[in-house]
Formats: C-alpha cells, sequence, structure tokens
C-alpha cells in the first residue's frame, strides 16, 4: 500500500473527520461563549468589583502577573458559564435512558451470566 493510499485511509477514518467536526464546532460555540462572557457576564462582574482597579497591568520585576490572573480569572469565569448552560440548563431537557440489564452476576462465583440462564456456566450452581 502506497503511502498516499494509507494517509487517504487515515483521513477517511470515521474519528478523524468527527475531530475535525468538532474542532469547527467548538471554535464557533467558543465564539458564542465568549460573545456572552463579554457582553452579559462581564458586565455583571464590574457592577461588583470597582471598574478603576487594573490588576491585569500587575507585574512583579519582569513577570507580568496580571496577565496570567487576567487569563486564568477569564478562563475560570468562561468554564463556569459552560458548565451552567451545557450542565445544568441543558441537561435537564436531556432525557437519560438507562438500557436494561442483559446480564445477572452469580451469587456463588459473582461472574456475569445472562440474565435467562438457569444454571451458571462458570461454577454450575443453580441460579
Amino acid at each position: 500500500m502506497s503511502m498516499r493510499d494509507e494517509f487517504k485511509a487515515f483521513i477517511m477514518k470515521g474519528n478523524v473527520v468527527d475531530l475535525a467536526i468538532a474542532v469547527v464546532v467548538g471554535s464557533a460555540f467558543g465564539k458564542i461563549i465568549t460573545a456572552f462572557v463579554d457582553g452579559i457576564v462581564m458586565p455583571l462582574v464590574t457592577i461588583v468589583l470597582p471598574a478603576n482597579i487594573k490588576w491585569e497591568e500587575w507585574v512583579l520585576g519582569k513577570f507580568r502577573i496580571g496577565a496570567v490572573l487576567g487569563a486564568t480569572v477569564n478562563f475560570l469565569i468562561i468554564a463556569l458559564v459552560i458548565f451552567l448552560v451545557l450542565i445544568k440548563f441543558l441537561g435537564k431537557f436531556v432525557k437519560k435512558e438507562v438500557a436494561a440489564p442483559t446480564t445477572k452476576e452469580c451469587p456463588a462465583c459473582l461472574e456475569q451470566v445472562p440474565l435467562k440462564a438457569t444454571r451458571c456456566k462458570y461454577c454450575t450452581s443453580q441460579l
């Protein structure tokens, strides 16, 4: 098999295509979340925190501690918004279906056996 054929087979694998789609959708969703945080959440934060503090410009020698602190705070706010919107809010609308079990545990040897079994195939005890 030539390198071209191997590369084509690699690219056409389902998980590579799924990953590419996830990156594109994630990028678009990231823009929505960023707009939500910048337009709604941060104005609410400025009500609580004074606006004249320039904490993102703090330095410790040559290290820009404020920039790291600012990026960390932004990440935590965005992560909190994603958690609240996706997990808590949208999670209430998604119905979780629990599949019926297809096996049971043998009380004698603790192996998994089919539900309809009357005898364990591992230890032959009566179920």
